[in-house]
């Protein structure tokens, strides 16, 4: 038997690894745990829950409005206490979160092989996205295991003098879970206005807050006055740099319904019945195009280039400009909307996680 431990700290590397440790539970030869640093609390909870996932230890880091200099120090500290007591043979680590990155470093210095899920990710811009691209360099150049989920990613770990074999292309998991998750009875749990179309919004990050963020809320202001036949679903984040802004701006505008997060399924309704999706979410640029959902995407740089060369993704930042004229392109142009909303998944095929499973039974058994 070999004991691999797996770790979560956001609701999107729970999502993103809950296949992995579902398959990998499966498996006679791997003794599973589960480390939950809940760097996100309730958000990390709720996707467990609705994947059957109960944590071995939790390290419930998540403070209120925590520097990232506090967060990583709680981190290190709280990993290396949990690796000295479970003494895996592997760690499974997913994504770029500040998890990740310190989880990684805990490892290393125990020198416990590491395998990291999404790999290659870049944008190479280390201050964009904040802080995920240097999290991400650092768990990348300290794993055994790369796990890439496109082509694109792995030509940036060659680049980077990553040793091919120590490199597959699975896919993303995420669209494993979104596979799985889509196909069920899903209730959106939020009472919507009849309105014929749905623009669904999501926008939380870190290197937007301040005068960004409120570009951003004031195109919304702009495009919800502009199309009062449009309902604007805004599910806002809990961080006060984002929910005070976003009510301040959006609060008590008719066609926008502002809601705390949705939990996954309920998101993944939203996504299903939405006609647009607004975000700066590395997740749902992956998982909207699956779903065949048209993404504008509310950064000016991003690791997943794959669907925008498609065209089903496109980037338009945080300028009020670009935004009101790609979501009104999208809402006045048939043409242009079809353009965008074909359905094409460059991310996966639902299977990474049988193949992120394959290899580590080659090389651990």
């Amino acid at each position: 038997m070999k004991k691999i431990l797996c770790v979560v700290g956001t609701r999107p590397e729970a999502i993103k690894m809950a296949p992995v440790i579902l398959a990998l539970k499966e498996q006679a030869w791997a003794d599973v745990s589960v480390l939950a640093t809940a760097q996100h609390r309730h958000m990390l909870d709720q996707v467990l829950q609705f994947f059957g996932i109960v944590p071995d230890r939790d390290l419930d880091v998540m403070r209120p409005n925590q520097s990232l200099t506090e967060l990583t120090a709680r981190l290190l500290v709280g990993a290396g206490e949990a690796l000295d007591s479970e003494k895996p043979d592997v760690v499974l680590i997913q994504g770029d979160t500040t998890t990740v990155m310190a989880v990684a470093m805990a490892a290393f210095y125990r020198q416990i092989p590491l395998g990291h899920v999404e790999a290659g990710l870049r944008t190479g811009n280390i201050f964009n996205p904040f802080p995920e691209e240097a999290n991400r360099l650092i768990a990348g150049h300290l794993a055994q295991w790369h796990f890439a989920p496109t082509e694109s990613s792995r030509a940036n770990l060659l680049r980077e003098n990553i040793s091919p074999d120590r490199i597959d292309v699975t896919g993303n998991t995420v669209i494993d879970a979104l596979l799985d998750t889509a196909g069920r009875d899903l209730a959106l749990g939020v009472p919507l206005p009849p309105h014929e179309r749905l623009v669904l919004v999501t926008a939380h990050r870190r290197e937007n807050f301040g005068e960004p963020f409120r570009r951003v809320c004031r195109a919304i202001l702009h495009l919800a006055q502009t199309n009062p036949d449009v309902c604007f679903l805004y599910p806002v984040h809990p961080n006060p740099n984002v929910k005070n802004v976003a009510e301040s701006i959006l609060a008590g505008v008719p066609n926008i319904l502002l809601c705390p997060p949705l939990d996954y399924a309920p998101f993944v309704a939203a996504m299903k019945k939405a006609y647009i999706i607004l975000s700066d979410s590395g997740g749902v640029q992956e998982e909207a195009p699956a779903l065949g959902k048209p993404v504008l995407v509310l950064r000016h740089e991003t690791e997943r280039p794959e669907a925008v060369a498609e065209g089903v993704v496109k980037l338009v930042g945080t300028d009020f400009d670009a935004i009101v004229t790609g979501a009104q392109r999208l809402l006045d142009d048939p043409r242009a909307y079809a353009a965008m909303a074909r359905g094409v998944s460059p991310y996966g095929d639902g299977k990474a996680a049988s193949r992120i499973v394959a290899r580590l039974a080659r090389d651990l058994l």
